[in-house]
Protein backbone atom coordinates (compact mmCIF):
# COMPACT_ATOMS: atom_id res chain seq x y z
CA UNK A 1 0.00 0.00 0.00
CA UNK A 2 1.54 3.29 -1.18
CA UNK A 3 0.66 5.98 1.39
CA UNK A 4 1.21 9.74 1.52
CA UNK A 5 0.30 12.28 4.19
CA UNK A 6 -0.89 15.66 2.91
CA UNK A 7 -1.58 18.70 5.07
CA UNK A 8 -3.65 21.70 3.96
CA UNK A 9 -3.53 25.00 5.83
CA UNK A 10 -6.40 27.31 6.66
CA UNK A 11 -5.95 29.56 3.63
CA UNK A 12 -6.13 26.50 1.35
CA UNK A 13 -9.56 25.65 2.81
CA UNK A 14 -10.90 29.18 3.37
CA UNK A 15 -13.92 28.93 1.01
CA UNK A 16 -16.12 26.21 -0.52
CA UNK A 17 -14.36 26.87 -3.85
CA UNK A 18 -10.94 26.32 -2.23
CA UNK A 19 -12.15 23.12 -0.55
CA UNK A 20 -13.31 21.77 -3.92
CA UNK A 21 -9.98 22.73 -5.49
CA UNK A 22 -8.10 20.85 -2.75
CA UNK A 23 -10.38 17.83 -3.25
CA UNK A 24 -9.46 17.81 -6.95
CA UNK A 25 -5.76 17.87 -6.06
CA UNK A 26 -6.22 14.95 -3.63
CA UNK A 27 -8.19 12.99 -6.26
CA UNK A 28 -5.27 13.31 -8.70
CA UNK A 29 -2.95 11.81 -6.06
CA UNK A 30 -5.34 8.90 -5.54
CA UNK A 31 -5.47 8.32 -9.30
CA UNK A 32 -1.69 7.86 -9.19
CA UNK A 33 -2.18 4.87 -6.90
CA UNK A 34 -1.77 6.50 -3.48
CA UNK A 35 -3.78 6.08 -0.32
CA UNK A 36 -3.90 9.53 1.30
CA UNK A 37 -4.08 10.63 4.92
CA UNK A 38 -5.12 14.27 4.65
CA UNK A 39 -4.62 16.59 7.63
CA UNK A 40 -6.79 19.70 7.55
CA UNK A 41 -6.53 22.97 9.44
CA UNK A 42 -9.53 25.13 10.33
CA UNK A 43 -10.98 27.21 7.49
CA UNK A 44 -9.38 30.63 6.95
CA UNK A 45 -9.41 32.72 10.12
CA UNK A 46 -11.75 30.38 12.04
CA UNK A 47 -9.32 29.80 14.91
CA UNK A 48 -8.79 33.56 15.42
CA UNK A 49 -12.55 34.11 15.34
CA UNK A 50 -13.11 31.40 17.96
CA UNK A 51 -10.44 32.94 20.21
CA UNK A 52 -12.14 36.35 19.89
CA UNK A 53 -15.49 34.72 20.66
CA UNK A 54 -14.11 33.15 23.84
CA UNK A 55 -12.66 36.47 24.97
CA UNK A 56 -16.00 38.17 24.41
CA UNK A 57 -17.41 35.83 27.06
CA UNK A 58 -14.50 35.98 29.53
CA UNK A 59 -11.17 37.77 29.77
CA UNK A 60 -9.50 34.60 31.07
CA UNK A 61 -10.86 31.54 29.20
CA UNK A 62 -10.31 28.17 30.85
CA UNK A 63 -7.63 26.25 28.85
CA UNK A 64 -9.61 22.99 28.78
CA UNK A 65 -12.72 24.74 27.47
CA UNK A 66 -10.59 26.64 24.93
CA UNK A 67 -9.44 23.30 23.54
CA UNK A 68 -13.05 22.10 23.35
CA UNK A 69 -13.92 25.27 21.45
CA UNK A 70 -10.91 25.50 19.12
CA UNK A 71 -11.08 21.84 18.11
CA UNK A 72 -14.43 22.49 16.40
CA UNK A 73 -12.70 24.48 13.64
CA UNK A 74 -10.85 21.48 12.21
CA UNK A 75 -13.93 19.25 12.49
CA UNK A 76 -15.80 21.57 10.15
CA UNK A 77 -12.92 21.45 7.63
CA UNK A 78 -12.53 17.67 7.56
CA UNK A 79 -16.26 17.03 7.20
CA UNK A 80 -16.61 19.48 4.30
CA UNK A 81 -13.47 18.16 2.58
CA UNK A 82 -14.70 14.57 2.88
CA UNK A 83 -18.04 15.64 1.37
CA UNK A 84 -16.23 17.30 -1.55
CA UNK A 85 -14.11 14.20 -2.14
CA UNK A 86 -17.14 11.90 -2.13
CA UNK A 87 -18.87 14.22 -4.57
CA UNK A 88 -15.91 13.67 -6.92
CA UNK A 89 -16.17 9.90 -6.65
CA UNK A 90 -13.35 9.44 -4.11
CA UNK A 91 -13.93 6.96 -1.29
CA UNK A 92 -13.22 9.19 1.73
CA UNK A 93 -14.19 9.58 5.38
CA UNK A 94 -13.41 12.20 8.00
CA UNK A 95 -12.17 11.55 11.54
CA UNK A 96 -11.28 13.64 14.56
CA UNK A 97 -8.33 13.09 16.88
CA UNK A 98 -10.43 11.07 19.33
CA UNK A 99 -11.51 8.61 16.63
CA UNK A 100 -7.98 8.23 15.26
CA UNK A 101 -6.55 8.01 18.79
CA UNK A 102 -3.94 10.76 18.55
CA UNK A 103 -2.76 10.62 22.16
CA UNK A 104 -1.16 13.68 23.74
CA UNK A 105 0.13 15.05 27.01
CA UNK A 106 -2.24 16.83 29.41
CA UNK A 107 -1.08 20.38 28.61
CA UNK A 108 -4.16 22.16 27.29
CA UNK A 109 -3.52 24.62 24.40
CA UNK A 110 0.10 23.40 24.08
CA UNK A 111 -0.03 19.59 24.20
CA UNK A 112 2.55 17.29 22.62
CA UNK A 113 1.80 14.11 20.70
CA UNK A 114 2.68 10.94 22.64
CA UNK A 115 1.41 8.22 20.28
CA UNK A 116 -0.98 7.49 17.40
CA UNK A 117 -2.95 4.28 16.80
CA UNK A 118 -1.38 3.50 13.44
CA UNK A 119 -3.04 0.06 13.15
CA UNK A 120 -6.45 1.71 13.15
CA UNK A 121 -5.36 4.16 10.45
CA UNK A 122 -4.07 1.33 8.24
CA UNK A 123 -7.37 -0.54 8.66
CA UNK A 124 -9.29 2.58 7.66
CA UNK A 125 -7.07 3.05 4.60
CA UNK A 126 -7.93 -0.45 3.43
CA UNK A 127 -11.60 0.58 3.45
CA UNK A 128 -11.07 4.09 1.99
CA UNK A 129 -8.84 5.82 -0.53
CA UNK A 130 -8.62 8.92 1.67
CA UNK A 131 -9.08 9.54 5.36
CA UNK A 132 -9.35 13.20 6.32
CA UNK A 133 -8.02 13.89 9.82
CA UNK A 134 -8.28 16.94 12.07
CA UNK A 135 -4.93 18.61 12.55
CA UNK A 136 -3.83 20.65 15.57
CA UNK A 137 -5.53 18.41 18.13
CA UNK A 138 -5.35 15.22 20.15
CA UNK A 139 -6.78 13.57 23.22
CA UNK A 140 -5.17 13.10 26.64
CA UNK A 141 -5.32 10.12 29.01
CA UNK A 142 -8.46 11.52 30.64
CA UNK A 143 -10.25 11.54 27.28
CA UNK A 144 -10.25 15.35 27.04
CA UNK A 145 -9.57 17.04 23.72
CA UNK A 146 -6.29 18.97 23.59
CA UNK A 147 -4.70 21.29 21.04
CA UNK A 148 -1.06 21.48 20.01
CA UNK A 149 -0.61 25.25 19.81
CA UNK A 150 -0.20 27.51 16.78
CA UNK A 151 1.11 25.65 13.72
CA UNK A 152 0.15 22.34 15.31
CA UNK A 153 -1.37 20.92 12.11
CA UNK A 154 2.14 20.69 10.61
CA UNK A 155 3.16 18.63 13.63
CA UNK A 156 0.07 16.42 13.31
CA UNK A 157 0.93 15.70 9.67
CA UNK A 158 4.59 14.88 10.28
CA UNK A 159 3.73 12.68 13.28
CA UNK A 160 1.32 10.69 11.10
CA UNK A 161 4.00 10.36 8.41
CA UNK A 162 6.45 9.09 11.04
CA UNK A 163 4.03 6.41 12.22
CA UNK A 164 3.11 5.41 8.65
CA UNK A 165 6.73 5.56 7.38
CA UNK A 166 5.71 7.64 4.39
CA UNK A 167 6.37 11.05 2.78
CA UNK A 168 4.65 14.20 4.03
CA UNK A 169 3.46 17.04 1.79
CA UNK A 170 2.63 20.42 3.35
CA UNK A 171 0.39 22.70 1.26
CA UNK A 172 -0.26 26.35 2.08
CA UNK A 173 -0.56 29.68 0.24
CA UNK A 174 3.24 29.84 -0.27
CA UNK A 175 4.83 27.86 -3.10
CA UNK A 176 7.91 26.72 -1.20
CA UNK A 177 10.64 27.90 1.16
CA UNK A 178 12.41 31.10 0.15
CA UNK A 179 15.76 32.60 1.07
CA UNK A 180 13.81 35.36 2.85
CA UNK A 181 10.26 36.68 3.01
CA UNK A 182 9.32 37.52 -0.61
CA UNK A 183 6.83 40.09 0.68
CA UNK A 184 9.73 42.06 2.15
CA UNK A 185 12.21 41.30 -0.64
CA UNK A 186 10.49 40.46 -3.96
CA UNK A 187 13.77 39.23 -5.43
CA UNK A 188 14.02 36.35 -2.93
CA UNK A 189 14.94 32.97 -4.43
CA UNK A 190 13.03 29.77 -3.78
CA UNK A 191 14.94 26.71 -2.62
CA UNK A 192 14.40 23.44 -4.44
CA UNK A 193 16.25 21.66 -1.62
CA UNK A 194 16.98 22.86 1.93
CA UNK A 195 18.26 20.98 4.99
CA UNK A 196 16.31 20.28 8.18
CA UNK A 197 18.94 22.24 10.13
CA UNK A 198 18.54 25.36 8.01
CA UNK A 199 14.74 25.23 8.23
CA UNK A 200 14.89 24.69 12.01
CA UNK A 201 17.05 27.77 12.43
CA UNK A 202 14.87 29.87 10.12
CA UNK A 203 11.64 28.86 11.91
CA UNK A 204 13.16 29.49 15.34
CA UNK A 205 14.23 32.95 14.14
CA UNK A 206 10.76 34.01 13.12
CA UNK A 207 10.49 32.81 9.51
CA UNK A 208 6.97 31.45 9.08
CA UNK A 209 7.80 28.54 6.80
CA UNK A 210 7.00 25.46 8.90
CA UNK A 211 6.27 24.76 12.54
CA UNK A 212 9.58 24.05 14.30
CA UNK A 213 8.25 20.99 16.17
CA UNK A 214 7.21 19.48 12.84
CA UNK A 215 10.71 19.99 11.42
CA UNK A 216 12.30 18.51 14.56
CA UNK A 217 10.17 15.39 14.15
CA UNK A 218 10.91 15.15 10.43
CA UNK A 219 14.65 15.41 11.08
CA UNK A 220 14.61 12.89 13.93
CA UNK A 221 12.83 10.24 11.85
CA UNK A 222 14.11 11.27 8.36
CA UNK A 223 10.64 12.02 7.03
CA UNK A 224 10.62 13.08 3.38
CA UNK A 225 9.12 16.57 3.58
CA UNK A 226 7.77 18.63 0.67
CA UNK A 227 6.35 22.18 0.90
CA UNK A 228 4.29 23.71 -1.89
CA UNK A 229 1.25 25.87 -2.66
CA UNK A 230 -2.28 24.56 -3.01
CA UNK A 231 -3.00 27.57 -5.25
CA UNK A 232 -0.68 26.56 -8.10
CA UNK A 233 1.07 23.59 -9.72
CA UNK A 234 4.51 25.17 -9.34
CA UNK A 235 7.15 22.88 -7.89
CA UNK A 236 7.82 23.49 -4.20
CA UNK A 237 10.73 22.79 -1.83
CA UNK A 238 12.12 19.48 -0.57
CA UNK A 239 13.38 19.47 3.03
CA UNK A 240 16.21 16.93 3.34
CA UNK A 241 18.87 15.77 5.76
CA UNK A 242 21.68 16.53 3.31
CA UNK A 243 21.73 18.49 0.07
CA UNK A 244 22.18 16.42 -3.12
CA UNK A 245 25.87 15.98 -3.96
CA UNK A 246 25.47 17.73 -7.29
CA UNK A 247 24.11 20.86 -5.60
CA UNK A 248 26.70 23.38 -4.38
CA UNK A 249 26.19 24.14 -0.69
CA UNK A 250 25.51 27.86 -0.24
CA UNK A 251 27.35 29.70 2.53
CA UNK A 252 24.14 31.47 3.59
CA UNK A 253 20.83 29.75 2.92
CA UNK A 254 18.47 32.44 4.13
CA UNK A 255 17.83 35.57 6.14
CA UNK A 256 14.88 36.39 8.39
CA UNK A 257 13.41 39.37 10.19
CA UNK A 258 11.64 38.73 13.50
CA UNK A 259 9.62 41.79 14.49
CA UNK A 260 8.14 43.02 17.79
CA UNK A 261 11.23 42.36 19.89
CA UNK A 262 11.58 43.94 23.34
CA UNK A 263 15.01 44.61 24.85
CA UNK A 264 15.36 44.19 28.62
CA UNK A 265 18.39 45.53 30.51
CA UNK A 266 18.96 44.94 34.22
CA UNK A 267 21.92 47.10 35.24
CA UNK A 268 23.96 47.15 38.43
CA UNK A 269 22.72 43.73 39.51
CA UNK A 270 25.06 41.68 41.77
CA UNK A 271 27.47 39.53 39.74
CA UNK A 272 26.32 36.45 41.62
CA UNK A 273 25.54 33.26 39.73
CA UNK A 274 22.75 32.32 42.14
CA UNK A 275 20.95 35.66 41.64
CA UNK A 276 21.41 35.60 37.86
CA UNK A 277 20.12 32.03 37.70
CA UNK A 278 17.12 32.95 39.86
CA UNK A 279 16.16 35.75 37.45
CA UNK A 280 15.96 33.31 34.53
CA UNK A 281 14.23 30.63 36.60
CA UNK A 282 11.50 33.05 37.69
CA UNK A 283 11.08 34.49 34.18
CA UNK A 284 10.67 30.94 32.85
CA UNK A 285 8.05 30.19 35.52
CA UNK A 286 6.17 33.28 34.32
CA UNK A 287 6.08 31.60 30.87
CA UNK A 288 8.17 34.34 29.23
CA UNK A 289 10.47 33.25 26.42
CA UNK A 290 13.97 34.77 26.71
CA UNK A 291 16.30 35.22 23.74
CA UNK A 292 19.60 36.93 22.81
CA UNK A 293 21.25 37.05 26.26
CA UNK A 294 24.24 39.29 27.02
CA UNK A 295 26.07 39.49 30.35
CA UNK A 296 28.77 42.10 31.01
CA UNK A 297 30.50 41.79 34.42
CA UNK A 298 31.90 45.01 35.93
CA UNK A 299 33.67 44.14 39.17
CA UNK A 300 31.15 42.72 41.62
CA UNK A 301 28.23 44.04 39.55
CA UNK A 302 26.83 42.97 36.18
CA UNK A 303 24.80 44.36 33.28
CA UNK A 304 22.35 41.78 32.01
CA UNK A 305 20.48 42.22 28.71
CA UNK A 306 18.10 39.93 26.86
CA UNK A 307 15.09 40.06 24.56
CA UNK A 308 11.50 38.93 25.05
CA UNK A 309 8.49 38.94 22.70
CA UNK A 310 6.24 42.01 22.74
CA UNK A 311 3.25 41.72 25.08
CA UNK A 312 5.09 40.35 28.13
CA UNK A 313 6.49 43.64 29.44
CA UNK A 314 4.27 43.94 32.53
CA UNK A 315 4.72 40.30 33.51
CA UNK A 316 8.50 40.65 33.09
CA UNK A 317 8.61 43.81 35.21
CA UNK A 318 6.56 42.22 38.01
CA UNK A 319 8.72 39.07 37.94
CA UNK A 320 12.08 40.88 38.06
CA UNK A 321 10.91 43.23 40.83
CA UNK A 322 9.78 40.25 42.88
CA UNK A 323 13.03 38.32 42.27
CA UNK A 324 15.31 41.24 43.16
CA UNK A 325 13.24 42.51 46.10
CA UNK A 326 15.53 43.56 48.96
CA UNK A 327 18.52 44.29 46.72
CA UNK A 328 19.62 47.90 46.18
CA UNK A 329 20.87 50.12 43.34
CA UNK A 330 19.79 47.88 40.43
CA UNK A 331 17.80 49.32 37.55
CA UNK A 332 15.40 47.78 35.04
CA UNK A 333 14.95 49.22 31.55
CA UNK A 334 12.43 47.79 29.06
CA UNK A 335 12.66 49.14 25.50
CA UNK A 336 10.35 48.38 22.57
CA UNK A 337 10.90 49.01 18.88
CA UNK A 338 13.46 46.38 17.87
CA UNK A 339 13.72 43.59 15.30
CA UNK A 340 15.99 40.57 15.13
CA UNK A 341 17.73 40.08 11.78
CA UNK A 342 19.50 36.78 11.15
CA UNK A 343 21.51 34.93 8.52
CA UNK A 344 21.41 31.12 8.44
CA UNK A 345 23.37 28.47 6.54
CA UNK A 346 24.99 25.10 7.18
CA UNK A 347 27.77 26.31 4.85
CA UNK A 348 28.81 28.86 7.50
CA UNK A 349 30.53 26.04 9.43
CA UNK A 350 33.34 25.92 6.90
CA UNK A 351 33.27 29.44 5.43
CA UNK A 352 35.03 32.27 7.33
CA UNK A 353 34.09 35.88 6.76
CA UNK A 354 30.29 35.67 7.01
CA UNK A 355 30.17 37.71 10.24
CA UNK A 356 32.36 40.45 8.73
CA UNK A 357 30.12 40.72 5.65
CA UNK A 358 26.95 40.65 7.79
CA UNK A 359 28.05 43.42 10.17
CA UNK A 360 29.40 45.52 7.30
CA UNK A 361 26.01 45.26 5.57
CA UNK A 362 24.12 46.26 8.73
CA UNK A 363 26.42 49.26 9.06
CA UNK A 364 25.68 50.15 5.42
CA UNK A 365 21.98 50.11 6.32
CA UNK A 366 22.68 52.55 9.17
CA UNK A 367 21.61 50.04 11.82
CA UNK A 368 23.25 50.10 15.26
CA UNK A 369 23.58 46.57 16.65
CA UNK A 370 22.26 46.22 20.22
CA UNK A 371 22.71 42.49 20.89
CA UNK A 372 24.25 39.51 19.08
CA UNK A 373 23.80 35.73 19.29
CA UNK A 374 25.53 33.08 17.20
CA UNK A 375 25.66 29.36 16.57
CA UNK A 376 27.60 27.24 14.08
CA UNK A 377 25.06 28.01 11.36
CA UNK A 378 23.49 31.34 12.30
CA UNK A 379 24.19 34.92 13.36
CA UNK A 380 21.42 37.09 14.82
CA UNK A 381 21.52 40.80 15.62
CA UNK A 382 19.04 43.04 17.44
CA UNK A 383 18.62 46.37 15.62
CA UNK A 384 16.13 49.28 15.75
CA UNK A 385 12.99 48.39 13.81
CA UNK A 386 13.18 51.41 11.49
CA UNK A 387 16.26 49.86 9.84
CA UNK A 388 14.86 46.32 9.65
CA UNK A 389 13.46 46.06 6.13
CA UNK A 390 16.29 48.06 4.54
CA UNK A 391 18.83 45.84 6.31
CA UNK A 392 17.03 42.70 5.13
CA UNK A 393 17.14 43.84 1.49
CA UNK A 394 20.86 44.72 1.71
CA UNK A 395 21.69 41.41 3.42
CA UNK A 396 19.76 39.49 0.74
CA UNK A 397 21.75 41.31 -1.95
CA UNK A 398 25.09 40.84 -0.18
CA UNK A 399 24.65 37.05 0.09
CA UNK A 400 22.89 36.72 -3.30
CA UNK A 401 19.66 35.46 -1.75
Amino acid sequence: MKIVVQKYGGSSLATPERINSVATRIKRKVEKGYKAVVVASAMGKTTDELIDLARSVTEDPDPREMDMLLSTGEQISVALLAMALKDKGVKARSYNALQIEIKTTDHHTSARIVDINVDRIKRLLKENDVIVVTGFQGVNESGDLTTLGRGGSDTSAVALAVKLSCPCEIYSDVDGIYTCDPRLYPGAKKHKYITYDDVLELTSLGAKVLHSRAVELAKKYSVELYCASSFSEEEGTYVVGKLPEWLEEPVVTGTSLDKNQVKVTISNVPNDQRILSKIFEDVAKANINVDMISLVPVGNKAFLSFTIPEGFEKSLKDTVESTLEGLEDWNLEISKGFVKISVVGVGMRSSPGVAARFFKTLSKAGAHVELVTTSEIKISCLIPEEFGEKALRLVAEEFEL
